[in-house]
Formats: structure tokens, sequence, C-alpha cells
């Protein structure tokens, strides 16, 4: 056969091979997501009281600086950049060229991050100090506290960090196997393997806490940050024996000179700022929040986000570690038609999934939070459910944006488009700073405006994308995306109905129902709009609902 007839086979194969690909990477991010709402479910029910929630806000406020560097370097800007780098050179190579370049980079990844956890621990103190410098300012943060409880939390939260920095090495080893994995076209394990982290976080993390501290005060969130050490190991371990099983030797290689290396941190740098926006954003976030008055700000906006990550997770994540081994393949060859339709098809199945999630939980915050997050010691404190709920809210009014993102910034790096969105990021960042400052310094607004900052800095980041990748690739089906958004909007129209008049109807007494009555209300009011939703896309003959349809008819066919 020749070239041109393998190159055709092999780009309908493509579409068949990424639908049961994001099938078993959606069922994996949905296990290791709901483990992670578990995880935080958890810790607001041991420690949200009121007495303790100042303890939860040093956690979260501590593992912001790991947990951000796990985004940009781990899982964005190092897992991109290699997955791209790695797909071409196995194309072009061999695969045995492939395997250098990753002995390479698992070894300069360890150094490096090493380096970066060593500087973690050692400069912790000054890490805080940016951080929560409301914390550091009661008078000008009206943080209602005491000077020598502000000094307590800063103090407590520097140890829980100091702890916790090595994290972001065993997650960036993770990171590299995962993109390796992927670009061989195996998903499910890697895709698995934050779940084994959010299982070792919590057994661990309860074990070691109920040694320090049976009666889980203070001391016992100590034992939940060692937790997060033991589930980042895990998340490493679990996908080594699928890496050995296609072919990988690990063996120190400490020659960084070879091109490869040079190629994967000329796109990973980059990489870095472009992706920084919503990370950086959330980072802000907590440290405005440090602003804003008394316990507990911090722990909500982490919270609300958590609950975010949820769909954000299963669509748009599952759906950009589909499709970006896919896009740097087609790019291999220009970008055509196949790069086109391929991006524009997965940026239309990202919203179509994630817009009805938003109008979800927009409208139905309050219940979804006192029913997650609303539980143990969090019930005793009054504040704690409507804290989580209006920041939820504001999160979710950019919910479609940042699915649209996962899928966007990293198709910039298969045709080789690496600054532009680097610059976008730059300009979307000092967005959501000024926006930061504006609410909370100058206005005194509370903690939703923050989550609202980043859903407009994530709605400008996608649309300034958008159209710069329309002068690279030429169009992007804009006809036949217009049609869809406007079906989708009249879908969503009429969930939000079916929800808001479930809210005034049948969740009408959520005060006084107890947690059976919540779970079953809840549980149809979600399904009852699900049906609504996909029901009116498909009398309005959505193509992508129609795909899903077809394959899920297909799975169910096969097992009959």
């Amino acid at each position: 056969m020749n070239d041109e007839g393998s190159m055709a086979q092999a780009r309908q194969a493509e579409p068949q091979i990424g639908a049961k690909a994001f099938g078993l990477v959606s069922i994996a991010i949905l296990c290791s997501r709901v483990l992670g709402l578990v995880r935080e479910v958890v810790l607001s029910a041991l420690f949200a009281s009121k007495e303790n929630l100042r303890w939860l806000d040093c956690f979260n406020m501590a593992f912001k600086a790991p947990n951000m560097l796990r985004d940009l370097f781990a899982e964005g800007a190092l897992s991109t950049a290699f997955i791209t780098v790695f797909t071409r050179k196995t194309q072009v190579e061999g695969e045995e060229a492939s395997w250098k370049l990753a002995r390479k980079m698992m070894t300069l990844a360890s150094v490096f991050m090493s380096i970066i956890s060593l500087l973690g621990v050692l400069l912790a103190p000054w890490i805080i100090w940016i951080l929560a410098s409301g914390w550091r300012h009661p008078a000008d943060s009206k943080n209602q506290l005491s000077p020598e409880d502000l000094s307590e939390k800063i103090e407590f939260t520097i140890t829980l960090a100091r702890i916790m920095y090595p994290f972001i090495l065993l997650v960036s080893l993770a990171a590299l196997v995962m993109g390796m994995l992927n670009a061989r076209k195996i998903f499910f394990m890697p895709a698995m393997s934050s779940t084994f982290f959010n299982i070792g976080s919590m057994a661990a993390g309860g074990l070691i806490g109920w040694w320090i501290d049976p009666h889980f005060g203070k001391n016992a969130v100590i034992g939940f940050a060692i937790g997060t050490l033991v589930g980042g190991l895990l998340q490493l371990a679990v996908q080594w024996p699928a890496l050995k099983k296609v072919g990988f030797i690990f063996g120190f290689d400490f020659n960084w000179k070879d091109s490869g290396v040079r190629h994967t941190l000329q796109l990973m740098w980059p990489a870095i700022v472009s992706g920084s926006v919503v990370q950086v954003s959330v980072m802000l976030n907590a440290i405005f929040a440090s602003h804003v008055a008394g316990d507990g700000p911090v722990t909500w906006l982490y919270s609300a986000f958590r609950l975010m990550q949820l769909p954000l997770g299963l669509f748009g994540v599952g759906l950009a570690t589909v499709s970006l081994p896919a896009l740097a393949r087609l790019a291999t060859h220009g970008i055509g038609d196949s790069f086109r339709d391929t991006l524009s098809k997965t940026i239309r199945m990202g919203a179509l999934l994630s817009v009805p999630s938003a109008v979800g939980l927009i409208i139905l915050a309050e219940p979804i939070m006192s029913l997650v997050y609303g539980n143990g010691a969090a019930a005793k404190n009054p504040l704690h459910v409507p804290g989580c709920a209006v920041a939820l809210q504001s999160y979710a009014l950019g919910l479609v944006f940042y699915s649209g993102l996962k899928v966007l910034q990293p198709a910039f790096y298969a045709i080789e488009k690496r600054f532009v969105p680097m610059f976008v990021s730059v300009l979307c960042v000092l967005v959501s700073a000024g926006l930061n400052y504006l609410f909370v310094i100058r206005w005194h607004l509370d903690h939703r405006y923050l989550a609202l900052s980043t859903s407009i800095t994530a709605a400008l980041n996608f649309t300034l994308l958008f159209f710069a990748m329309r002068r690279f690739a030429g169009h992007l089906n804009g006809l036949e995306l217009l049609r869809f958004s406007g079906k989708i909007l009249v879908a969503a129209a009429c969930m939000a109905g079916v929800c808001w008049g479930s809210w005034l109807t049948l969740l009408a007494g959520w005060a006084e129902y107890g947690l059976s009555l919540r779970i079953l209300t809840l549980s149809l009011t979600i399904t009852l709009a699900g049906v609504v939703y996909f029901g009116v896309n498909m009398l309005l003959r959505n193509k992508e609902v129609e795909d899903i349809s077809r394959l899920v008819l297909r799975k169910f066919s096969r097992r009959s």
C-alpha cells in the first residue's frame, strides 16, 4: 500500500480510536474526579467547623503553590510539549529514538524538579508571605482576627507547605509517564493514576492524622499534608508496569543537548505561560481571598473550584487527552481539513457536554453544595455552604470556556505556534489581576467576585485564541459552529426552565429534607434536566448528540 493510502486509512481510523479512547478516559477521569471530590468532602467534614476552618484555610493555601506548579509544569506545559515532540519523533525516527528522548527527559525532570522542591521547602516562609499577604495585615484585610491568631495561621501554613513541596517532583515524573503512554495510545491507566493519588492521600492522610491527633484538631491536618506525598508516589507507581509493557527501560541519561530535549523545552516555556491563565487566576484568587474578612474564603473558593473540576476533568481534560496526540499526528502533514475538522469537532463536543453542567451548577449550586460539603463539622458552620455555593455559581459561568481552552491551547503547539497562546495568556493574567484588585481592594466585594474574574478571563482567553486559530487554520467550520451554538442554547434554556421549576417545587422544602430525600429529589432534578437537554438537542438534529447516541447504541448492541 502506498503512503497516501496509509495516511487516508489512518485518518479514517482516527475518529474511531478517539471515540473509544474518550470513553475510556472519561470513565477513568470520572473515577478520579469523584474521589478527588470525596477527598475534599472528607476534609470539609473533619475541619470545616468554626473552630477548625482556619486550619483548613491553611492547608488549602499551603497546597496552592505546589498544586499550581503541578498544573503548569507537570500536567500542563511538560505533558503538552513532551507528547508533541515524543509523538513526532516516534513517527519520523522510530521507537528507539523516542525512548532515548524519554530517558533524557525523565533524568532532566528528576534533577530539575528536585531542585524546585528543595527551593520550595527552603523558601516557604517567603512564598507564604506573598500568598497570604492579607493575613499579614489585619487592618488592611479587615480580617477580623487578632494579630496573634493570624501569626499562628501563617506559621502553620509554612509548616504544611514545607511538607507538601516534594509533591511536585513525583507528579512531574508521573506526567512524563502519562505522556509516553498517551502517545502509545494507552489512555485508561494514565487517566486512572489520579484516582490512586486521591485514594493514597485520603487513606494515608486519615491514618496519620488520626495517629497525630485522634480528635482531628489542628495537628491532624499535618497528616493530610503527608498524605499528598503518599498519593503522588502512588500516582507514579501505578503507571510504571504499563510503561515497561510498551518497551520503556529507564536509565539515567544526562545528554541534555539532544535536539528532542531542546525542542521539548522550546515548546514548554511558552506553554507554561499560556497554560497559566486559569491556574494563576486561581492563585490570585487565593491571594486576594486572604484580604476578605474572616476565616473561610480561601477554602470556599477551593471547594467550589474542586467541584467544578468534576465536569471540567470529565469533558475538557478527557477530550484534550485524546485529541492532542491525534492533532499532533495530523499536523505532521500540515494544517489540512482533517486537522480543522478534528479540532472543530472536539471544541463542539466539549461545549455540548459542559453547557448543561454549567447551567445545573449555576441554578442548583446551593442544594449541590449542601449535599456535598454540608455534612460533619461543616454542618455546624452556617456560613460554609452559602460561601461555597456563590463561588461555584461564579466559576460555573466560565465552565464552557475552561473546557474549550483545554482543547484549543495544545492545538497551537501541534502547529508550532507556541507564542500565540503565551502572549494571550499574559494579557489575560493582567486582566485577572486588575479585576481582583478592583473587586476586593477597591470595592471591598466578597470572594464570589474573585471566582467571577476567573470566568471572565477564561472567556477572554478562549475568544482570542479561537480567532487566532482561525487565522492560522483558515477556518474552523464557523457556520456549522454557529448553528450548533444556537441549538445548544435553545436546549440549555429548556434545561434551565426544568432546574428552576424544580427549585420552586420539588426542592422547595430542601432545608427540612433528610439526607435520603435530598439525594432522591436532587437526582430526579438532574436526571430530568439532562433528559430534556439531550432530548431537545436530538429534536434539533444536533450531529454531536447523534454521534454520542450511535456510540452508546453500538456499545449496548455489542454487549447484547
